[in-house]
This record gives structure tokens, sequence and C-alpha cells, in this order.
């Protein structure tokens, strides 16, 4: 029996640091679709990036998660430099037929209420409630987008709301004063669109095309949910480099 789909993804991951070939089994050679735009189109793509790899590479996958044919990953990695990512791979008959992610530089500190970009729980549960947290958390980007803000504090958790952004502290008013103080920076976030919502029991998985500080960026925001309410955010947020540094034409969603 080949490994679950999730094992296949940590394993693919981590051959970025073995250099193992084994796990390229699990890409289709006629199909996939790269949408990391740094990296070049189809499994060459894959090939060239593992084999430039620098030798002190490490990947330490975190979280994994499995939502129909998706699986996503919240991972370490350290390679060209620290950083924190996020990955999703499409499965098609059984093999890898497409790729997204979005990495960002890890903090060197720790966030105002002590936390790092990647601690918190990992395991997954209310496994018949996936389908309730999606929702709720389209709800919420509905809303966000709409600009109802009168409608925010419902969906967290209030005092015990956890926050893994460098920048962002704990609890509604800190989300609330962090935001204000980035944007006082002149580095506002501002969400314009929703491309996905993928979710695993209490965890969800929002991708989403923003602005950071009126630059195109791409943000991955994990939500752990707790009795329908918000209890905890991990983010990533990466630039989305001008067309002509594009490696490949499919687009960073």
């Amino acid at each position: 029996m080949p490994p679950s789909r999730k094992q296949q993804v940590v394993d693919l991951l981590k051959s970025l640091e073995t250099k193992n070939p084994v796990p390229f089994a699990y890409v289709n050679p006629n199909k996939y679709i790269q949408h990391n735009l740094q990296v070049g189109p189809g499994p060459e793509g894959v090939a060239a990036l593992i084999q430039n790899m620098p030798p002190n590479a490490s990947v330490n996958t975190i979280r994994v998660f499995e939502d129909g044919d998706y699986v996503f990953a919240h991972t370490e990695y350290n390679f060209f430099g620290p950083r924190i990512g996020f990955d999703i791979f499409r499965f098609e008959d059984g093999l890898i037929v497409e790729h997204w992610d979005n990495l960002q530089e890890t903090a060197t500190e720790l966030s105002p209420s002590g936390h790092t970009m990647i601690d918190g729980p990992t395991a997954v549960s209310d496994l018949d409630q996936t389908q309730a947290n999606k929702a709720l958390m389209q709800r919420y980007m509905d809303d966000l987008l709409a600009g109802r803000r009168e409608t925010f504090p419902s969906y967290f958790n209030g005092i015990a709301y956890i926050q893994h952004n460098p920048w962002v502290a704990d609890t509604i008013p800190g989300l609330i004063a962090g935001l204000q103080a980035l944007a006082a920076k002149g580095q506002a976030v501002v969400y314009k669109r929703v491309h996905m919502v993928l979710g695993e029991g209490n965890f969800v998985l929002v991708v989403a095309e923003a602005t950071f500080g009126g630059v195109p960026t791409a943000i991955y925001d994990l939500f752990r949910i707790e009795s329908g309410k918000i209890a905890e955010r991990w983010d990533t947020l990466e630039a989305i480099p001008p067309r002509d540094q594009w490696k490949n034409s499919n687009g960073k969603f």
C-alpha cells in the first residue's frame, strides 16, 4: 500500500532537504501545474528546485491536513534563509497534479504575546464540523470584504483569541491595535478576494489576494475553530512579483 496522501506530501516536502528521489514518484509526470512563481513549470521545475537546494536545507512540517482532493501543510523551512510556509497540493487519480504555496521570512522575535509563527496545537479534532467551520470562515471573509465590521466580534473567541502573526498581540483589542499600528506605518492590510477555503475538522485555511502596504500580496490564514468561534490564527504574507519576473505562467492563485 502506498503512504497516505498526507504522508506523501510530508515526504515530498522533506525531499527538499534529503534529496530523496522516491517521493518525486507521487507527482504526475505528465501533468503538474505549478503556482510558485519562482519555480519553473512542470515536474522539471520541481526537479530543478530540489537540485538547487543548498546542502544544509532543512524542512520540518508541523501540521498537515486533507480536504477532498487537497492536502495542505504548514512547514518550517530553512533554505536561503529561514521561512514559514503553507503548501497546498491537489491530487488527481492518485497523483499530485497541482501545487500552491506561500512563504514568509521567519520572524526573528516572538509576537507581542510571546508566540512563534508556528507553535501551538497540531492535532485535528471535530471532524464532523469540517463543513460548518469552512462555512463560518467563508462568512467571516465575506463580511470582511464587504466592510461589515460590526459583525467581527461575533466570530472570535473573545479574550482567549491567540494570534501568531509576529506584529500582532493576542485578543481582539490586540488584533485591532496591531493592524492599526501597521497601517500607521504605511503597511495597511487590505483583503481583495478569497480564492480558496480548505479545512479539516477544527482547522480552516483561507487563501486570499490582498495588498500589504499597497503591494499585491498573497495571504494564507490558518484558523483554529473552537465551539464555532475563531480561537487561533497563523498566517503568511508573500508579495506577488511583477508578471515579467514569473518563472511560469500559471499565476499565484
